[in-house]
């Protein structure tokens, strides 16, 4: 013992000065703490929580010992907790917990496109008929099906529709993605769905400025820009995706190219980077350059370069997270400090997580900071080592572009692959080809088009950035087609992706061989992730869809209908099979199982054999109860949320219901019945 308490501050002392970078890490540490909890903390705890981080961070920084890192590490997890509860008191609002049809009235905030390729729009100031504005949500999301020929939703104004909503959905299975959490800190309280026209009940007002800016640059650049170029040009300069084609949108994913559509650091980095170098040129032969600190103006007015940027994209979450990083780095060089360096990353990050603690359990946070991570640490080392890029301009360009993407590949791959249960096998290449065209032409002429747009000659700039765009989806187009482009994963447990970070951090930030300790949870969780076995019985909440996994793989009750839940369901398989396909497997070889949709098909129910699973989507007719039978109808249903169900030697079944994994949260139960 009396050694350990030896080594600890040796260990600890020789990483002085390196030791920040892990600050954020306890951070999120603690935020990850509070959403893997099974019951909401109270509010006291939560305080009681925050005074004691306070306190430890006052007391490690008055302490002269080893140990104060360790003391500030816990301080941070303890605010981490607290900050993470805090945010999710903040965010609360009514959630309906009933079915709605009637009239929907609200303003419109957001329009974007759903999943099945559907415009969607989201409503703040809602009105619902005879619901007291106290339980009435403080946003709704719809989807607009049908014939909606009437008023073309515009921001901000208010529109009226009659509608279908219902409360925000849960995971499709226990342990699955929790849209209801998701949906709880987007202040979500109802979603849903239209199929009649929209009906204008007030035109915009100017409190929506940015807004209709954002829609009014969108139509500009799609006239100039038809068809998918324009779509994915608009993506690129406001944000706004609504006009991308779901084939287009599918062929960028399965070869890595999503990421060139949201407005993160790539594209905040570029922007700030063209803005910084144009503005330092043209300073550098005016009289101020010989007067004046021009780098430190260059970087103030990239930074304001920067914030307009923002405030085009709508700042949305990954495009915040974006300019904070490269607000860290402007400001680095305003201070005369390292722009690029691991201390400025984590300032960023410290920044994100405090601002919004939830982006963290999110891909796009996890992926944006582990590539960013990785490329400082890995041209960090190449700069301080002996071994240095090729010095010749062409040579050095093409190495760090190929390193760089290697790099940030490697990096985000096991987020994306445990997120979007994919690989993109030529993701790397497309990658290669494409993103140095991002730098070179498409972000400069994207800036010429928006400067020349207020005089209407915006064709200059957006001509020669559509020809780049055309190539962009050329590529993504070819290569999807490829035999193999994209090979299926199996989503892996919950332990894995915070062992495989935990490990690529201590790797990455610690000093010295030790830092080579971080491989073994890497590995551990490799192992895990190999070995992972997916539910042998799934069932969709309500009894909507049954999947039994089978040896040529999952099989599901339903050719059609629930098509995200069996989506989803068959993703997290990683077997590649489609709803159809899945289908066909449904046959006489499950005699154990039996699926019951629609109340025409209970009605005609003559009840249950011995040893097997009823599930039904409407209520069955009473029937005698038969040993070691299990029925699940609509009754026994309501209120479980999604299923996994397995057969126990003894022949019973063991059920584990979604709520078993989230608990009893505030974004369940309609808020903990709105926070008590």
């Amino acid at each position: 013992m009396a050694r350990v308490r030896d080594v600890i501050p040796d260990m600890l002392l020789a990483q002085r000065g390196t030791l920040f970078p892990f600050v954020p890490v306890s951070l999120g540490f603690g935020i990850g703490l509070y959403f893997a909890l099974r019951v909401e903390p109270p509010v006291q705890v939560l305080g009681g929580l925050a005074l004691a981080g306070l306190l430890l961070l006052v007391w490690h920084m008055r302490i002269r010992s080893a140990f104060a890192p360790l003391v500030c590490a816990v301080a941070m997890m303890a605010l981490g907790v607290a900050l993470a509860g805090a945010r999710a008191h903040l965010v609360a609002g009514p959630v309906i917990d009933w079915r709605y049809y009637g009239p929907v009235t609200g303003r419109v905030v957001d329009i974007d496109r759903s999943a099945s390729d559907a415009l969607r729009i989201t409503l703040d100031h809602v009105w619902l008929s005879n619901v007291p504005l106290s339980e009435t949500p403080t946003r709704v999301r719809l989807s607009l099906h049908g014939d909606t020929a009437g008023v073309s939703p515009e921001p901000g104004q208010t529109i009226s529709a009659t509608a279908h909503l219902g409360p925000p959905g849960g995971a499709v299975e226990p342990g699955g993605f929790d849209f209801r959490r998701h949906a709880w800190f987007l202040r979500l309280g109802a979603v849903g769905y239209t199929r009649v026209p929209l009906v204008l009940w007030e035109e915009a007002g100017r409190d929506r400025f940015t807004f209709q800016t954002r829609m009014a640059i969108s139509a500009r650049v799609q006239s100039a820009l038809p068809g998918a170029t324009g779509a994915f040009a608009t993506a690129i300069i406001t944000g706004d995706r609504s006009a991308i084609p779901q084939p287009v949108l599918q062929a960028l994913r399965d070869t890595n190219l999503a990421h060139l559509l949201a407005i993160s650091g790539l594209h905040m980095g570029l922007v700030s980077a063209f803005a910084f170098a144009v503005l330092r040129l043209g300073l550098l032969v005016t009289p101020i350059g010989l007067r004046w600190p021009i780098k430190k103006i260059a970087a103030a007015g990239a930074l304001g370069v920067a914030a307009v940027y923002l405030a085009l994209s709508g700042g949305n979450v990954a495009t915040e997270r974006a300019f904070i990083m490269v607000a860290v780095m402007l400001l680095a060089i305003m201070v005369d400090r390292r722009a690029i360096s691991l201390r400025a990353v984590a300032l960023a990050a410290l920044i994100v997580l405090a601002l919004r603690p939830e982006a963290m359990i999110g891909p796009g946070f996890q992926m944006s900071f582990a590539a960013t991570t990785a490329l400082v640490a890995v041209f960090g080392a190449i700069r301080d080592s002996a071994h240095d890029l090729p010095r010749h301009k062409v040579l050095r360009g093409i190495a760090s572009v190929v390193m760089s993407s290697a790099v940030a590949g490697a990096a985000t791959a096991p987020f994306a692959m445990a997120h979007f249960n994919q690989i993109a096998q030529y993701g790397l290449l497309a990658n290669l080809m494409t993103v140095p065209l991002m730098g070179l032409l498409v972000i400069p002429a994207a800036v010429l088009g928006i400067l020349l747009m207020p005089f209407g000659l915006e064709a200059i700039g957006l001509i020669p950035m559509g020809l780049g765009l055309d190539w962009i989806l050329y590529i993504a187009q070819s290569l999807a087609l490829w035999d193999g482009a994209v090979r299926p994963v199996m989503t892996p447990g919950p332990a894995v992706l915070p062992l495989i970070t935990l490990g690529g951090l201590f790797v990455v930030l610690w000093q010295g061989r030790l830092r080579l300790l971080g491989l073994t949870p890497v590995c551990i969780a490799v192992l895990i992730w190999m070995n992972a076995e997916r539910p042998p019985i799934l069932v969709a909440e309500g009894g909507a869809l049954v999947g039994v996994m089978t040896e040529q793989g999952r099989a599901v009750s339903r050719a059609t209908g629930a098509g995200f839940i069996a989506e989803v369901w068959l993703e997290n398989d990683g077997q590649g099979l489609d709803q159809p396909t899945a289908a066909a497997l449904w046959n006489d070889q499950i005699p154990l199982v039996q699926h019951i949709y629609g109340k025409r098909a209970a009605a005609t129910y003559q009840g249950c054999s011995d040893g097997r699973l009823v599930v039904a989507s409407a209520e069955l007719p009473e029937m005698p109860q038969v040993p070691n039978c299990t029925v699940l109808d609509a009754r026994a249903l309501k209120g479980l949320g999604s299923l996994s169900i397995t057969r126990r030697e003894d022949g019973h079944w063991q059920i584990e219901k979604a709520r078993d994994r989230t608990g009893a949260r505030l974004w369940n139960d309609a808020g903990l019945r709105q926070a008590q």
